[in-house]
């Protein structure tokens, strides 16, 4: 597999988190609140009173990192990548930290799961940054 297909797998991963994530927010926000992550789980609703406009902010954000990475996916261009990793870094490493140090309303299955999803998310962004200058100066889409 190519290092370029490497890249795309991350970008195409971050992408799919960040949209269901934000479409799920914005377009059904006391339903992400109650139920995320879904399947019986419940993490948003166990950290605090239920705030429509604060739910479907993350919602909207979610949706703004998602159309970024979509493009750097497209264009694989050096510029765009280094972007997508900074803004994965940038969003995913206190947001990361912050539930590291808050998992007392999870129970350890859903602190360990939820935490690692969220490390990934970094980890991949700063993986990006890695990557970006080690792409070709012009890829096919």
């Amino acid at each position: 597999m190519t290092f370029q297909k490497w890249v795309r797998i991350a970008l195409g991963y971050l992408s799919i988190v960040s949209a269901q994530i934000g479409l799920w927010a914005l377009f059904a926000p006391r339903s992400f609140y109650d139920d995320f992550p879904g399947l019986g789980r419940t993490w948003v609703s166990v950290d605090g009173p239920y705030n429509e406009h604060l739910v479907r902010d993350v919602g909207a954000l979610n949706l703004a990192v998602t159309a970024l990475l979509l493009i750097a996916f497209v264009r694989l261009s050096r510029e765009l990548v280094t972007v997508a990793g900074v803004v994965a870094l940038v969003w995913g490493v206190p947001h990361a930290l912050y539930h590291m140090f808050n998992t007392e309303a999870l129970d350890s299955s859903d602190a360990v799961v939820s935490i690692l999803g969220l490390v990934t998310f970094a980890v991949l962004g700063g993986g990006l940054i890695y990557a970006a200058p080690r792409l070709e100066r012009t890829t096919a889409s």
